[in-house]
Formats: C-alpha cells, sequence, structure tokens
C-alpha cells in the first residue's frame, strides 16, 4: 500500500490526511517500497539513506523496471530495440557500405603516411629497417585496432552509443558520479536504465562505487578525464582532414614532377572546403554515396599490395616475427624512438570506430573490420614494404611509388576520395562527441540538425562544421610538413586513446566485473603501450605539433567553465528554491489572482519550487489557474521511451493546481517536436497521471473506510487581511452557479464531509471536475514562463572566481543557443523575467 509523506516531520500526522507536497502513488511490490518524499524532508533523508543500503539489490535487477511513478509507464512495450535488429539482407548490405564510408576512412587512409611519416624521422639503411618498421606496424594494427577496439572496447558501448562521454554515462548510471545533483531515484526504474547482472566481483565492485561516490576528488578527476579526453577527440577533428588531405594530394608530386608545395598545399584547402560543404547532407547519404568508392580504395589496398609481394619480394612476411623489432631498436635506438609517432599512424581512426558507433551496430563494425578492413591493411603495408626492399630511396611517398605506373592516376583519384571520406570519420565523431557533452551539462548549447529519420543519431552541428574548417585550413597553411601534421595526428590520436584506456578499465571493475587479474593484463599492456608512444610524439612536440595542443587546452577549458558555471548556477537556485510554506500563502498574503490558462514554467529543478516563481509573482502578481513546473532534464541513458516521457508529482494540495513535470530525456535522443506537440504530450500525460492517482486513492479508500476530507476541489479556504473570502480552489474557467455558494459554506464550516454511503460518486465527481478545470485551462491557453537565471560572483569572491563566472561563463551563455530557440515557441505565447543569482 501506497501512502503519501509530508514535507515537515512535526506535522506528518496533521498533513498524512491531505495531498502531500509532490505525492508519489506508485504500485508496491512485496519486496520493495517506493515512497519518495521532496528534498530537504525528513522523510526524503530517510529514502536517501534506505537508497543506499539497498544498493545490492539494485544492482542484481535483470529485468527492465517499470517506473509506476510515471503513468504512462503503464505502457511500456518493453526494453529499447535496437535499430539494426530488422534489416533484411538487402538492407545489411547497404549498412556494410555506410559502414565502410563513415567509420573506416580513417584507418583505411593511413596507407598513405604510415611509412612516409616513420622514414622521415628514421631513414632506411639497410632491409632489417624495412623489416623492423613493418613489424612495428603489423603489431600495433594487431594491439590497437584489432584486440583494443574491435574485441574489448566495442563491448564497452553504452547500449550502441560509443565515445568517451558514453562511457562517463555509462559509469554515472552505475554510480553517482556526476557533479550536478539532479539524480532521482525514480530515473533508476525507466525500463531503458539497464544494469547488469553482477558476478562474484560484486564486492570489489559496490566498494569501488562507494569510493566515488564519497569522493569529491575523485568525481572531479574522472569528469576532468573525460573532458580532456572529449577536447581530444575534437582536436582529432581538426587533425584528420588535414593529415588525409594534405597526404593523398601529395601524390601529386609522384605524378607531376614540377608542381610547387604551394600548389599543393591550395589544392588541399580547396579540398577541405568541399569536404565541409557537403557534410550537412548527413552521413547515411554521404555514407551510401562514399561507401562503395572506399570499398573499391580497400580492394586497390589488397590488390595493389598482392601485386607488389609477387613483384619485389615475399619474404617480407618474415616481419611477423617480432625479433625484427629489437633488431630495429638496436640499430636505430633514438631515431627508432623517435619513428615510433609515424608507427602510430596506421592505428589512426581506431578511436572512430567506438565513438561512430552510434551510427551502425556493433556486430556490423566488427564483422567488417575483420573480414575487410583488417586484410587489405595487412596486404597494403605488406606491399609497400616490399616495394621498399628494392626502392629504398623512394620512402617519402612510399604508397604512391609503389602504384604500378599505369594504375597511378586512376590509384589518386580513388585515394584522394578515400582521404575526403577519412576526413568525414572524424567530423562525425566530433559531433556525436559534442551532442553527448551537451545533454550532460559539459559544453555550450548549438544548434543540432538531425539528417536521418531512421537513425536519431546522426546528425551534424553547423557552427561546429565551420569551425572545425576554418581550424583545419590554419593548420594546413601553418603547418604543411607532413610528418609535422603527423606529430600532431599522434598526439590528438594517444590523448583519446589513453582516456578510453582508462575509462574502460573502470568499467571493466564497476560494471563488468570481472577478474581482476584480466583488469590489470588490458590496463598494463595498453597503457604501456600508448605511454611509449606519447613519450615518442611529445619529443617532437616543438616542430609545430604543439598547435594541436594548445587546441586541445582551449577546448577543455571551454567546457570546464560551462559545467563549473551550470553546477554553480544549480546548486544556487537549489539553496535558494521556495518554501512550501511561502507557496501556500502567497494568494491572501499578496493579492495574487488567478488568470485562466495553463502556466509552464520552465527551470531547472528536479525538486522544490524555483525562487524565479516567487519573482514572477512579486513582478506581476497572478498566476495562471493552473500551473506545471516544467524541468527539461537528461540523464545517463541513451534513449528514454516516449511512453516514460514524463514524471509527474503534485505540488501543494489538490485545490492549488500546481504539478511538477519532469521531461527526461536520453542523450541520444531527439527533440523534433514543436511546442504544440510538447504541450498535447504533456497534458495527455498529465490527464492519465490524474486518473492513476484517482484510482489509487480510490483502492485505499475501499481499505480504510474513509476518504481525505482535502480531496474535495472547495476545501482550500484563505481569509485575506481585508476580511474577503480567498480560495485557490474555485475554478475560474468552470460556469458553476454554486461557486459562491461553495465558498461560503467552506468558509463557516471549514470543510466539506462528503456523506459516508457517496464515496465512490465523490471520487467520480471530484476527478471529473478536475479534468473539466484542466481541458477548460488548456481552451484558455497555454502560456510558456521562462525564468533567466544568470549568475555573478559576489564582490568578496577571489579574483579567479570573478574572472570565470562574470566574464568567461557569462560569455558562453550570452552567445549559446537560449532556451526559447530548443522549444521553438512563438513570441506571444512567451513570457520571461530574469534573476540573477549571487554566487
Amino acid at each position: 500500500m501506497s501512502f503519501p509523506m509530508a514535507e515537515d516531520g512535526e506535522e506528518r500526522e496533521r498533513l498524512v490526511k491531505m495531498d502531500s507536497v509532490e505525492s508519489r502513488w506508485v504500485f508496491q511490490d512485496e519486496d520493495e517500497s517506493g515512497i519518495e518524499d521532496d528534498e530537504g524532508s525528513p522523510g526524503r533523508m530517510d529514502m536517501e539513506s534506505e537508497d543506499e543500503d539497498n544498493v545490492e539489490q539494485r544492482l542484481i535487477r535483470t529485468g527492465p523496471r517499470i517506473d509506476y511513478f510515471d503513468v504512462e509507464a503503464l505502457e511500456v512495450p518493453g526494453a529499447h530495440r535496437n535499430d539494426f535488429e530488422d534489416f533484411g539482407i538487402w538492407r545489411r548490405m547497404i549498412l556494410v557500405f555506410q559502414t565502410l564510408g563513415v567509420v573506416f576512412g580513417d584507418v583505411g587512409t593511413s596507407p598513405l603516411y604510415a611509412f612516409s611519416v616513420m622514414f622521415n624521422k628514421a631513414p632506411i639503411n639497410g632491409d632489417e629497417d624495412v623489416l623492423g618498421a613493418l613489424s612495428l606496424v603489423l603489431y600495433t594494427l594487431i594491439l590497437i585496432p584489432l584486440v583494443k577496439y574491435v574485441f574489448v572496447v566495442l563491448w564497452a558501448n553504452d547500449d550502441g552509443e560509443g565515445g568517451t562521454f558514453a562511457l562517463y554515462s555509462l559509469i554515472c548510471r552505475h554510480a553517482k558520479v556526476s557533479l550536478i545533483p539532479n539524480q532521482l531515484p525514480s530515473d533508476a526504474r525507466i525500463s531503458s536504465f539497464r544494469l547488469k547482472v553482477p558476478s562474484p566481483e560484486l564486492e570489489r565492485s559496490l566498494k569501488i562505487k562507494e569510493r566515488l561516490e564519497t569522493s569529491s576528488a575523485l568525481k572531479k578527476l574522472l569528469l576532468m578525464l573525460v573532458l580532456a579526453g572529449t577536447s581530444m577527440v575534437i582536436a582529432d577533428g581538426v587533425v584528420t582532414p588535414a593529415m588525409s588531405v594534405v597526404s593523398a594530394v601529395g601524390g601529386l608530386k609522384v605524378g607531376i614532377s614540377g608542381i610547387k608545395e604551394d600548389e599543393v598545399v591550395m589544392l588541399a584547402v580547396a579540398f577541405l572546403v568541399i569536404l565541409f560543404s557537403v557534410q550537412k547532407y548527413g552521413t547515411s547519404k554521404m555514407g551510401l554515396v562514399v561507401g562503395p568508392a572506399l570499398f573499391i580504395w580497400f580492394c586497390s589496398l589488397g590488390c595493389i599490395g598482392i601485386y607488389n609481394l609477387i613483384k619485389y619480394d615475399s619474404n617480407v612476411w618474415r616481419a611477423f616475427n617480432p625479433v625484427h623489432i629489437y633488431y630495429f631498436f638496436k640499430r636505430n635506438t633514438i631515431k627508432a624512438w623517435y619513428a615510433l609517432g609515424g608507427c602510430l599512424l596506421c592505428a589512426t581512426g581506431s578511436e572512430a570506430m567506438f565513438a561512430d558507433l552510434c551510427y551502425f551496430s556493433v556486430r556490423s563494425v566488427q564483422l567488417t573490420f575483420v573480414f575487410l578492413v583488417f586484410p587489405c591493411l595487412l596486404l597494403g603495408y605488406l606491399g609497400q614494404a616490399a616495394y621498399l626492399m628494392q626502392n629504398q630511396d623512394d620512402s617519402s611517398q612510399a604508397f604512391f611509388s609503389s602504384v604500378p605506373s599505369g594504375m597511378f592516376w586512376p590509384v589518386f583519384v580513388i585515394a584522394n576520395v578515400a582521404a575526403l571520406i577519412a576526413s568525414r570519420t572524424m567530423t562525425t565523431a566530433t559531433f556525436s562527441c559534442i551532442k553527448q557533452s551537451t545533454t550532460l551539462g559539459c559544453f555550450p548549447r548549438l544548434k543540432i540538425i538531425h539528417t536521418s529519420r531512421k537513425f536519431v543519431g546522426q546528425i551534424y552541428i553547423p557552427v561546429l562544421n565551420w569551425f572545425l574548417l576554418v581550424a583545419c585550413v590554419v593548420l594546413v597553411c601553418s603547418v604543411s610538413s607532413l610528418t609535422e601534421i603527423g606529430n600532431a595526428y599522434g598526439i590528438a590520436e594517444l590523448g583519446v586513446m589513453m582516456m578510453t584506456t582508462i575509462l574502460v578499465t573502470l568499467v571493466m571493475l564497476l560494471i563488468w566485473q570481472i577478474n581482476i587479474i584480466i583488469v590489470l593484463t588490458f590496463l598494463v599492456i595498453f597503457m604501456g603501450v600508448e605511454l611509449i608512444f606519447f613519450s615518442s610524439v611529445l619529443g617532437s612536440v616543438g616542430d609545430g605539433s604543439w598547435i594541436i595542443l594548445v587546441f586541445a587546452g582551449v577546448m577543455f577549458l571551454i567546457m570546464s567553465i560551462w559545467n563549473y558555471g551550470s553546477k554553480l548556477k544549480y546548486e544556487t537556485e537549489v539553496k535558494q528554491k521556495m518554501s512550501m510554506d511561502l507557496l501556500r500563502e502567497l494568494g491572501c498574503n499578496l493579492g495574487t489572482v488567478r488568470a485562466p490558462g495553463i502556466g509552464l514554467l520552465y527551470n531547472e529543478l528536479v525538486r522544490g519550487i524555483p525562487a524565479i516563481f516567487g519573482h514572477f509573482l512579486t513582478t506581476l502578481p497572478a498566476v495562471h489557474s493552473m500551473v506545471i513546473f516544467v524541468c527539461i532534464k537528461y540523464i545517463p541513458v541513451p534513449v528514454v521511451p516516449q511512453n516514460e516521457r514524463f514524471l509527474f508529482r503534485r505540488v501543494c494540495p489538490k485545490s492549488y493546481h500546481m504539478f511538477r513535470c519532469i521531461a527526461r530525456y536520453g542523450y541520444k535522443d531527439v527533440r523534433k517536436e514543436n511546442h504544440q506537440a510538447f504541450e498535447q504530450l504533456l497534458i495527455e500525460s498529465l490527464e492519465k497521471f490524474i486518473q492513476r492517482e484517482a484510482q489509487e486513492r480510490s483502492l485505499e479508500s475501499d481499505g480504510d473506510g474513509d476518504t481525505d476530507s482535502e480531496d474535495e476541489p472547495y476545501s482550500r479556504v484563505l481569509i485575506a487581511p481585508n476580511g474577503s473570502v480567498y480560495s485557490l480552489g474555485v475554478p475560474l474557467l468552470a460556469e458553476n452557479k454554486d461557486v459562491s455558494k461553495s465558498i461560503s459554506e467552506a468558509s463557516t464550516s471549514g470543510e466539506m464531509k462528503p456523506e459516508p454511503s457517496a464515496d465512490t460518486s465523490d471520487a467520480e465527481k471530484s476527478l471529473e471536475w478536475e479534468l473539466s478545470f484542466m481541458r477548460k485551462a488548456k481552451e484558455s491557453g497555454v502560456v510558456y514562463l521562462l525564468g533567466h537565471g544568470d549568475i555573478r560572483a559576489r564582490k568578496d569572491s577571489w579574483f579567479f572566481k570573478k574572472l570565470v563566472v562574470n566574464y568567461f561563463y557569462a560569455f558562453l551563455r550570452n552567445n549559446c543557443r537560449r532556451g526559447t530557440a530548443n522549444l521553438s515557441v512563438p513570441h506571444s505565447h512567451l513570457m520571461q523575467v530574469a534573476m540573477t543569482y549571487m554566487v
């Protein structure tokens, strides 16, 4: 049996018979309680501690849990269905081409420049150098893209979503590590909020979870790692197009002997402009167009590799013996260490396989890589090494020099197309990471365009697209050397790889709960390899690749400042929220009147009444006959089913007609609905909530034998200081001629006691009256009450805080996308009030 909890512990017995502040109505399971109260109340604090005590029970939950607090959750069809389950054979073939065009373009074009950069840093002095370099490339390909990403990291996806923030979201779902305190226990009962089945390592997992949740330093460190990884992804989105296009266009130096370096640079810039101009046409369209071209490219790599193996030297297969790596370092010492930065370029694009996972299924990415991409890459590198065994002076353009003379120009065209495709790979990954970081409160809001109706993850961000174009052009024009760009490329890639290794290790410990030996093996091997590579690229940072570090640092600062300001603003709003006692007495003390209509007050609080509501009433002492506090909240799941979108609670007794609605979205969700569709969904959900609440009350009344007197629609009467009768329960829109009589009777008796024999009839009348009241309020119009809360540092704050809050955060907030743009609400339906918080 469920029952409401009062806000004040001392008055709980008196208020238990009336609608509680934000009362909750749920079905009770046999083994658990669903009581939840407002933040700050004794009941709420008790439930928070109880929630902590029952953490083991929550972790072993295997099936999807229905959120009974949300009335629409009664229609939940089941778990989130994968977008790729019902595809036929023809559709799967199309998907393979799209996967090639979007996911594997980056790693597929690495043969254009990997050997060239390696041998620029460690020139060839014999066949052993070629075999040693080839052995390094082969084992780098096997370790990083194949073993780490395809066989391990791809399984750490968040319900099909990949990338740094997807890992962070996965961790946030299993431990309360988010710095913005807007988590609710009801979030864990969304059907897509899946928790893993525990293993014998559960105790270790719970200890790690407890340590993370109780240490603010670890929470901040985890967020800093995520932001650093994301900033490196954005930097990768700049350097990938530059590297791919410059290396592909550089083939003209082989085909046309008299071409100048400036002409190559100008042609690369032109290609970049074309590339970013077609980005707006979407991943599906572009992936389907360029997918066959990249398929031809991989086939060409394999065929050229086989041709060179047969013609020049088939003994390069000896490079699979890792002893040649030892000989390579023994012969070249420090030069071989510098060459590691070039060797890493063969694995560039590995992170894109994970970051672009939202566009395609895990299985399609794995199968395409293992059976097509990986074999073609091996043949391509083996063929280049076979050619260099007999043509050691052509190492500066190893790929194009190894192409048969009769096939040069067709291969050159295909290579440039493949380079343009590769450039799009990290661009789409960057869009995905920015969207995830925006929804999780770590990046300013930007305009996001969804380019596919079938795949919700395929997006285009115009501002970011042109920003990346400008950064690419600046990088190409200022650092035209392929070796220097390659070094910058390595820094960006390794930064993302190391952050992914740390986060996946945490996922293994906290969520997968696998054997500690396996976890330590994964961490030691891959973190050790990546640190060795990172030491190599940092050794050449003075060559010009420092530009990419500066760029990544700027992006890191932007995300850190935005997250810090958002956290500070939310915490301030929580501290300054209105008390319920003040809200109950606003009418008679301020002369507030109830105007016809529904007011949707948008705020960011998930509990309590925002202070900006009081600012509305003091500025304009009128409030709509029905008020709904709407909070649009993003939770750490990819998708929230539409049936569980809205979470409703009452605010104050029923006669006040005030509700809270939390509209919950996942970071992968698409908010395409306009304000009219949103209104319709919200009001329909509210109707179901009221009906469900009435059903629960009826069940309780049957069991208790009485009804709550406060259920009556005209029961709340206030006497104004001038002696006039004032009632928030009067339906201002209702055409009820007995309203004055009801008020008069209520003012003398204080309560309206129904006849015991008419319990059911009175409950039905009360429900019909409230639904009728809501419909008439809707007919009068819906108004959006938007409060713009800004923060300013106090005068006694330290200088750095003033600089960050008053200037940097204020600049980002003033220039990001406003909430009115996201809601697409016409100005005639808007009412806005600004409020400044001193922090």
